[in-house]
């Protein structure tokens, strides 16, 4: 499957799963390992599929690592590398008998992608503000059949902020300087501590690129809500000792599990990652951890 396609069936399964699934504000629909979610109580965990997030959750992102996460609208976040996002302002709320989906995104380092969804069955409005370094670009909107999707990327680096509008349009402020961009497959740029440059036009060539920075990648071992395929890292004898191999993947940003397990010596504790949406996916992610401390052969199965 070429890695286009598989994108987009991984969107379409995003949208598709979430119509069954309960309104959760934000949930994590995929995870390029090694990710990891700060909490508000300074607890770390890796970042696990099917994870509802919260108010003032920090995902960090790290070498080629990706995250993608859906809102209670269907809208889809997908997160790049060796980032820093802060969430915040999450809820649903009812104003003038409307449904209203709210959200803040601080990107305070790494590259992002929003996109609404036109096949998530949501009839009301969202209020998203995500702010880009020095940027913040304001997304409101009423969804229905036929409604104009709202497409964006951006990134923010220590030398400046960017933003590209893809489709729709958006409010962009700088300070007290704001902004409509409705002009799709246009950027612009605020470097640091400058003025910003002219909006301007985006080369194909230049959009790919800036797409791959944020797009899942097919066959390295990427975790998809609902997937079924699971890798089994090591067997031991003793809690401790899986505890040891848990605690150094955990730690490493990998959503390492243990599973106690009857065998004929007794009791075993198997140490997994799960949520593999193929096979293909475990046999990548079981080829990355292999020789790591206690991994000697691990195996996949469904």
């Amino acid at each position: 499957m070429k890695i286009k396609a598989f994108l987009t069936a991984l969107l379409m399964l995003a949208a598709s799963s979430a119509l069954a699934a309960a309104r959760a504000d934000i949930v994590v629909e995929g995870v390029q390992m090694p990710v990891w979610v700060e909490h508000a109580s300074g607890a770390r965990d890796p970042l696990v599929t099917g994870k509802a997030l919260a108010n003032k959750d920090r995902i960090y992102t790290g070498p080629g690592a990706r995250a993608l996460l859906r809102l209670a609208d269907g809208s889809l976040i997908s997160l790049g590398e060796n980032g820093q996002f802060v969430l915040d302002d999450l809820g649903q709320r009812k104003f003038n008998q409307k449904d209203v989906v709210t959200m803040s995104l601080d990107v305070v380092s790494g590259a992002f992608r929003f996109t609404t969804q036109a096949l998530y069955k949501f009839r009301g409005e969202r209020d998203v503000k995500i702010t880009i370094a020095t940027l913040t670009t304001g997304i409101r909107g009423i969804d229905g059949y036929g409604a104009r999707p709202t497409r964006l990327w951006g990134k923010a680096d220590k030398t400046r902020a960017i933003v590209c509008l893809l489709d729709g349009a958006i409010t962009v402020a700088r300070g007290p300087n704001a902004f409509t961009l409705a002009q799709p497959m246009s950027f612009y740029i605020a470097p640091r501590n400058e003025p910003p440059l002219p909006v301007a036009p985006v080369s194909q060539q230049q959009l790919d690129e800036w797409l791959a920075e944020t797009g899942i990648v097919f066959g390295v071992g990427a975790l998809h809500q609902g997937g079924k395929w699971k890798v089994y890292l090591a067997d031991a004898d003793t809690q401790e000792a899986a505890l040891a191999i848990y605690d150094g993947l955990r730690e490493a940003g990998f959503p390492a599990e243990i599973r106690p397990v009857k065998a004929e010596a007794g009791l075993i504790y198997r140490v997994r990652v799960s949520h593999l949406p193929s096979r293909q996916e475990a046999e990548a992610l079981a080829g990355k951890l292999k020789g790591r401390t206690g991994i000697v052969e691990p195996k996949v199965s469904m």
